[in-house]
């Protein structure tokens, strides 16, 4: 496991461990499985109010401690199944009935079950050590080889900014209005 990697998921599990999230659980996908991603991290929240607080915690403490931003957030405006992707690893944050539903221990049960204190003591293998990599104490986050999107904005500002009007409905407003005023001019 690379050490940047490491650093990155411990901040989203003392992030959601510090807004009291549910049955956290780590599942270190099988490499032969053809997950998109490493690691998931599932937990649960108690209700939608709770879920997001824990999704915007995450972001910001990862963001805080390792200069990483989320590569997508998905489901923060409904809050029954949020999905914060940060390539590498993905966290789940679930309401109680939708994790039962999807059980996704039982659907990817080919993953290997990691404890905080398994992932806190990981140490860097051998064949990644000797990887291409360079060290990332040695380099600024900034200047590391790996490409990160740039940050659009919180998951907060992404559902507000949801809620705005787009521009072609704006564009169909000042039609609409136009050709009524036309209208009321011919008569």
């Amino acid at each position: 496991m690379r050490e940047q990697l490491k650093r990155e998921m411990l901040a989203a599990l003392e992030a959601a461990d510090s807004r009291k999230a549910d049955q956290v659980t780590i599942l270190e996908m099988d490499k032969d499985s053809g997950a998109f991603t490493d690691y998931f991290i599932l937990c649960n929240g108690t209700n939608p109010r709770q879920m997001q607080s824990i999704a915007d915690e995450i972001e910001l403490q990862v963001k805080r401690q390792t200069g990483t931003y989320a590569h997508q957030v998905e489901g923060y405006r409904e809050a029954e199944w949020i999905l914060v992707d940060y390539v590498d690893f993905v966290v789940h944050i679930f309401s109680e009935e939708r994790r039962a539903f999807y059980g996704l221990e039982r659907l990817w049960r080919s993953a290997k079950t990691v404890t905080f204190a398994e992932l806190r003591n990981a140490s860097i293998g051998d064949d990644e050590a000797a990887s291409s990599e360079p060290d990332e104490e040695a380099v600024p986050a900034a200047k590391t080889s790996r490409k990160r999107p740039k940050p659009i904005g919180t998951a907060r500002s992404a559902a507000k900014s949801s809620m705005k009007k787009s521009p072609a409905k704006k564009t169909a407003k000042k039609a609409v209005k136009k050709a009524a005023t036309k209208k009321k001019r011919k008569a």
